[in-house]
């Protein structure tokens, strides 16, 4: 989100928050509620000058615009409780909003309605935060589901292995590979099941990029994501891993430890994945970036190191998250898999130190949404 839309955003939540309980000690058309709605009408206004769509997500406790946490203090936290007190996890503004339409969502705010009762309307929608997929599959579908991912690793194979061979990208059919993922991914009951698996000590980059594209998907459209930044997300989750095309397939897959020149070629590939992803026509900007950061980790203790201040993308701290659990779900040349609940337990562990505490926690939340 721009920074110049944070502030006049959390001043519109102070004065709707403040306007709602002056609303129940006075009356809605009392004529300080009245002014306290119009100044949350000016504020929200100033801050889609900035950003003509905004959408706030509730984790946890937290109040995110745009993958940008507002401050924790009273006010936020009072929204928080208003929205969740009636099934709210979820709030778009779109640009356009009117007095009427903000009334009606005050109102709303500070009567003893449920979410039932509560419309979205053209400017203003609500929802809860879940992912949003159909629940009713079955066995079948689920079935169509994996297939379409052996699929797209076996396309991944050929495009990795293109730049393998030729030290270039082709992008052609890569939008096209992610719009399917994420049109079967809404058709399924629970599309994590079938995350590909390692057939092939080999094959462990091509299926790993396709279940990173999958889990980052599933991150974004559990945050409200859609469109094409949701596409983009998930390019970046399948193309993040290109520079390893760079690296000696015998060090990929060696079994035992890297030696420190070994390890030095594979610290390499974030650089080198970015640079081919910034010269390759068509693909987007988004992916360069992820290939570069998705090991730095949230307090920048991997690689590679970047100046003080550095500010990561918020969809390669997704990536990062996607890639470590796809990493310990799948067996390596150096170990076995680990158990769902061990991996939790390692997530929970490092939250605020390697993974971004507030994604880890959304993450866990679709796990246990759909791998229960």
């Amino acid at each position: 989100m721009n920074g110049a839309a944070i502030e006049p955003l959390r001043n519109a939540v102070r004065h709707l928050v403040t306007a709602v309980s002056s609303a129940a000690l006075y009356t809605f058309d009392h004529q300080q509620v009245t002014r306290l709605r119009a100044m949350t009408l000016e504020n929200l206004t100033a801050a889609m000058d900035e950003e003509p769509d905004i959408s706030l997500v509730i984790i946890g406790d937290e109040l995110l615009a745009g993958g940008i946490p507002l401050d924790t203090g009273l006010y936020v936290g009072r929204f928080v409780e208003m929205l969740r007190a009636r099934g709210i996890g979820h709030i778009r503004f779109l640009k356009g909003i009117t007095g009427m339409e903000l009334s009606s969502l005050a109102a709303s705010l500070g009567g003893n309605r449920r979410d039932g009762d509560i419309r979205s309307s053209e400017h203003i929608r609500l929802g809860t935060v879940e992912v949003r997929f159909n629940r009713s599959g079955d066995g079948e579908n689920q079935e169509l589901l994996a297939d379409l991912t052996a699929e797209e690793v076996s396309r991944v194979t050929e495009l990795y292995e293109a730049v393998a061979r030729d030290r270039k990208l082709k992008a052609s059919g890569i939008a096209d590979m992610v719009g399917g993922l994420i049109t079967a991914m809404r058709e399924q009951a629970r599309p994590l099941m079938a995350l590909a698996p390692l057939r092939d000590l080999d094959e462990y980059t091509f299926a790993h990029s396709v279940n990173v594209c999958i889990l980052n998907l599933a991150q974004a459209m559990s945050l409200g994501i859609d469109g094409a930044l949701l596409r983009e997300i998930g390019i970046a989750g399948l193309l993040h891993d290109i520079g390893k095309m760079f690296v000696p397939r015998e060090v990929l897959t060696k079994p035992g430890k890297l030696t420190e020149e070994e390890w030095r070629l594979i610290r390499q590939h974030p650089h080198q994945g970015a640079r081919c992803l910034v010269e390759t026509p068509g693909v987007p900007h988004m992916a360069a970036v992820v290939a570069f950061e998705h090991h730095m980790k949230h307090d920048f203790s991997g690689y590679p190191a970047v100046p003080s201040g550095w500010r990561q993308s918020l969809v390669s701290e997704m990536t990062v998250i996607s890639d470590f659990f796809d990493a310990l779900r799948t067996r390596r040349a150096y170990r076995d898999s680990m158990e769902l609940s061990q991996i939790a337990g390692i997530l929970l562990d490092q939250r605020g130190r390697e993974f971004h505490p507030l994604l880890t926690r959304n993450f866990l939340l679709i796990l246990s949404r759909m791998m229960a």
